[in-house]
């Protein structure tokens, strides 16, 4: 998917099996990024800065983007990803706070990674605070499981970290709603 220019990106076909009716994902751009950044700093105690994002927008072909639009074309959430060979890491997802816990940040996370999956990733992996409840409860229902610790990985306040690891990214399938 490449960035806006002039209207809505077109959705991959597939698109309407993970989003939710009237939603739309768009490739991270720099026009984005206030909203992004709104979004990331109500969501962590270290957000990311600008420049931060910007590098992720300057390594295409490595680093992808994305952010999911509500109907009103709002930006409700974003991910930012790399993929590596047959890997995608998750390096950083958000949901607004007016949108979660309904759904929002599984539909995205079900895009991102039926995308990756296109682009030859077999395996997803990122890293979440031990003491996300949240996450870790999204990420489990995607099929992911731990597979280690990073100790005092994060800083304000220092936490470990945990790592996930989800190994079955075929053809998409095990993502679409109703099968995880």
């Amino acid at each position: 998917m490449s960035g806006r220019s002039g209207g809505p990106e077109p959705q991959p076909a597939w698109a309407h099996e993970v989003l939710l009716a009237g939603w739309r994902v768009e490739t991270l751009s720099e026009a984005d990024l206030d909203e992004v950044l709104a979004i990331e700093r109500a969501s962590f105690s270290n957000p990311w800065s600008r420049d931060m994002f910007l590098w992720e927008l300057q390594n295409a072909g490595v680093s992808y983007g994305y952010v999911l639009r509500a109907p009103s074309g709002a930006v409700a959430a974003f991910c930012t990803v790399w993929v590596v060979q047959d890997e995608v890491h998750i390096n950083n997802v958000a949901v607004d706070p007016e949108h979660r816990g309904r759904g929002v940040g599984l539909s995205l996370l079900r895009f991102v990674l039926r995308l990756a999956a296109e682009l030859g990733a077999r395996r997803a992996t990122l890293e979440v605070r031990r003491s996300n409840a949240a996450a870790l409860k999204l990420y489990k229902r995607l099929g992911f499981q731990v597979a280690g610790v990073r100790r005092n990985y994060y800083s304000s306040p220092v936490e470990d970290a945990l790592i996930l690891w989800l190994d079955r990214l075929r053809d998409g399938a095990e993502l679409r709603p109703g099968t995880a």
